[in-house]
């Protein structure tokens, strides 16, 4: 069985609509984001770009608005934090392999 995928679609400044996943959700100083890439990577990718977004809920409309990070000093923060995590489950993976 397929697992589900959280896919947004996006339109670029041309019109044209494009996914991206979401494959974690974090808290910084207050403010959630996402972590997006290109929904099409291979399973065996061993690089890939990320997009880090902040997302604003509007509660009242139930849509999440996901805003690109302008500030070059926050995005930097921000990666190394998604870094950290992503490294974490490095660990987590090698850690089951271990055990089986």
């Amino acid at each position: 069985m397929e697992e589900e995928r959280d896919l947004v679609t996006f339109v670029d400044d041309d019109g044209n609509e494009f996914d991206l996943e979401v494959i974690d959700y974090f808290e910084h100083e207050g403010k959630e984001y996402g972590v997006l890439i290109d929904p099409d990577l291979p399973d065996d990718a061993e690089y890939f770009e990320v997009c880090i977004m902040e997302i604003v809920q509007h509660e009242e409309e139930d849509l999440e608005e996901f805003l690109p990070v302008e500030d070059e000093e926050l995005q930097n923060v921000l990666l190394k934090i998604e870094e950290e995590r992503m490294a974490s489950w490095d660990e987590s993976f090698e850690s089951l392999d271990k055990e089986e």
